[in-house]
């Protein structure tokens, strides 16, 4: 499958250093930042720095070193964030929208780290 990835998108933008962002971490191969739209008290975005435009295309082009870096980095923000049940934290939701019926607004796979507060349920039963 090709995967049509637009250069010109927020996030490729925000890489570039043509839009600023309230960076959270940087890594050799992932940045993450918080939303500027925040849904739950900490509301992160992680995206990887390659031109990935979904979690199904990144799972199958990204190098080793990519896929490991992203998911280490996500697992540390959730640490230092204090959201690991493990721990101290009470949990996080992980989400990616794909594709039009995922509600994807932005062609570039990123993960949102919410939490900070009871989420309720994800989705409701289809009627």
């Amino acid at each position: 499958m090709a995967y049509a990835y637009d250069t010109n998108n927020i996030f490729a933008r925000i890489l570039r250093g043509e839009i600023p962002c309230n960076k959270v971490t940087e890594t050799t191969h992932t940045l993450a930042f918080h939303d500027i739209a925040p849904q739950a008290p900490v509301h992160v975005l992680v995206i990887p720095k390659g031109a990935y435009v979904n979690a199904d295309h990144f799972a199958l082009e990204a190098s080793e070193a990519e896929i490991v870096d992203f998911t280490r980095t996500i697992g540390q923000i959730c640490k230092e964030m204090d959201l690991c049940p493990g721990d101290s934290g009470q949990g996080y939701r992980l989400i990616a929208n794909t594709g039009e019926a995922g509600v994807q607004e932005v062609p570039h796979l990123h993960v949102h780290i919410l939490g900070g507060r009871v989420l309720g349920r994800m989705l409701q039963k289809a009627s």
